[in-house]
């Protein structure tokens, strides 16, 4: 708990009032003056003493209607306080917030539900912040004193980066189902690849395939084979030097690249992808295979990312054999640095960066990069990035 001012501006000025009835009494040998005087200074005491003197102690419960918090959605905070005191305080309540949400956290107190608060928050910045605690003010009837005290222990709330919706991938590229997968020893999200073997003792009669064996001529079964999953790439540059504002809160550019890394690997599982996301260093953000505890572990991870380090080579970042889809979203990128960006026979390289310089792209789109700038309208950049398009439009597109 933490007391702050105990008078309130009236109750100074009340205080004020006294000290110059009591000067202005002795200056004008008035005694009225200091019987005001008198007054006011008790009135200020009772006042304080009907705000401090009760002991006073409570619980407070605080419950978030959403686990993980989109930058820019919004959503219910219930609070129950249980006040211990001699009497219940009239005054306010203010819940504490930080500067990554925003929300009304305040009231009058006791409110119409009694001690039940509901509160709506939106999420400004992503990142992991408490809420709480809950401050009470009381004030006495004269107006003259207050008291403020904090209940109950923080609540934190996890703001993950926004996940905007994008265009498909061109079917060139290949998607679950499609003709363009590459190898995967994980098992498939989609049906299972039924082929014909040889018969041999021990298998079930149910699984004889007879038109295979009527084909064939000799007896031959079913058997359930493992399907690829199309593996897809994600990297997150977050080499220091690519970002002109590290270690800045809410560097737009940075926020932009985060926020485009969370949609494409989002967008690429949707897919039918088996997707990892990985930062420059080689450092695993994510590993998504459709399951909704790998979406919120990714998130949580990007929620908390920074600039920081130096990067990898991207081909060293491999696991295996290289990915179909290969997305890579970095910062400022000079010609130089562009050059040396090898994606290691990809299927399908896209580049994504925040402030590409002069001759960049071009550099990217000789070695098969499809490239475009990434702006806070990730949608549209990555529509811009799609490698369909670079067929139509030839070489790279910048925005």
């Amino acid at each position: 708990m933490r007391r702050r001012r105990p008078l309130t501006h009236r109750g100074a000025a009340a205080v004020l009032a006294g000290l110059l009835c009591v000067i202005a009494a002795n200056l004008l040998a008035a005694p009225i003056l200091m019987y005001v005087a008198v007054l006011l200074f008790l009135l200020v005491i009772f006042a304080a003493l009907v705000v401090h003197v009760p002991r006073r102690g409570g619980a407070v419960t605080r419950r978030i209607s959403t686990d993980l918090l989109t930058v820019g959605e919004e959503s219910q905070v219930a609070v129950r306080f249980d006040l211990r005191a001699l009497r219940v305080p009239h005054g306010t309540w203010r819940d504490l917030l930080p500067t990554a949400v925003s929300g009304n956290a305040e009231g009058e107190f006791p409110t119409d539900n009694g001690t039940h608060i509901r509160y709506a928050i939106t999420g400004v910045r992503r990142g992991v912040w408490p809420v709480g605690p809950l401050l009470l003010r009381t004030i006495d009837p004269f107006g003259f004193a207050q008291r403020e005290q904090e209940f109950g222990d923080t609540r934190t709330v996890t703001i993950v980066p926004e996940i905007v919706p994008l265009a498909p991938l061109s079917s060139i590229v290949g998607a679950a189902g499609g003709t363009a997968h590459t190898s995967s020893t994980r098992l498939g999200q989609g049906s299972d690849n039924l082929s014909p073997r040889h018969y041999v003792s021990g298998d079930s009669m149910r699984r004889i395939h007879w038109r295979a064996t009527a084909h064939r001529g000799d007896l031959m079964v079913r058997q359930e084979e493992e399907e690829s999953s199309p593996d897809a790439l994600v990297i997150l540059d977050r080499t220091a030097r690519r970002w002109e504002r590290v270690g800045v809160d809410a560097d737009p550019a940075f926020e932009s690249a985060v926020s485009a890394c969370a949609s494409i690997a989002l967008h690429l599982v949707q897919g039918g992808y088996s997707v990892d996301v990985l930062d420059s260093s080689g450092a695993v953000l994510g590993t998504l295979r459709g399951h909704e505890d790998d979406r919120d572990s990714l998130l949580v991870a990007l929620a908390m990312v920074s600039p920081q380090g130096e990067g990898r080579d991207i081909i060293t970042l491999f696991d295996g054999a290289p990915p179909g889809p290969l997305v890579m979203i970095t910062g400022r990128l000079d010609e130089e640095d562009a050059a040396l960006l090898r994606h290691g026979g990809a299927s399908a390289p896209i580049l994504l960066a925040t402030e590409p310089l002069d001759g960049a792209a071009d550099a990217a789109a000789a070695l098969g990069w499809s490239s475009a700038q990434l702006t806070d309208d990730v949608a549209s950049a990555w529509e811009d990035a799609l490698p369909a398009r670079m067929a139509t439009g030839g070489g790279h597109v910048t925005r």
